[in-house]
């Protein structure tokens, strides 16, 4: 498994509103060898989810198959923001303070790879890891308040 495409998808409901994340990850073939997903946390927004999303990918998949596994691999992380896979090639700026320290975490992180390219696909071929998301969303219990 030398190449391999992560799918990674992050989104908040309330924008900033609770956050998580999807991951899935398939082989040479196409075929998925794993899928991932996550809560974030609250207060997040829909750009920081997408960028903590990529970032799980590639934590992932070194948790999963080990650093030396990761010298050798050429990934393809394809997201559906569009904001950050242009932030990440260069095309736009990153203005946002919130955005800045992820960029770094994600720039720092595909250095332990061979190769990783971002490329940008549109949400209909991104279904896999939107569904993660809001199953990790639907998952998450609302906290107890005092309120309640």
């Amino acid at each position: 498994m030398k190449k391999i495409t992560i799918y990674t998808d992050g989104g908040a409901r309330g924008n900033p509103g609770r956050a998580a994340a999807g991951v899935v990850f398939l082989n040479e073939k196409g075929e998925k060898v794993k899928e991932y997903g996550k809560y974030l946390g609250d207060s997040l927004t829909n750009n920081e989810a997408e960028y903590m999303a990529a970032i799980l990918g590639l934590e992932k998949f070194k948790a999963q198959f080990g650093k030396r596994l990761a010298k050798e691999a050429e990934i393809t992380l394809c997201c559906d923001s569009e904001l950050l896979v242009k932030q990440i090639k260069g095309k736009y700026k990153i203005e946002n303070e919130k955005l800045q320290p992820l960029f770094l975490k994600l720039w720092n992180l595909s250095l332990d790879f061979k190769s990783v390219k971002i490329k940008h696909v549109t949400r209909n071929k991104n279904k896999e890891a939107d569904r993660l998301v809001n199953e990790a969303l639907d998952q998450q219990k609302k906290k107890p308040s005092l309120f309640d």
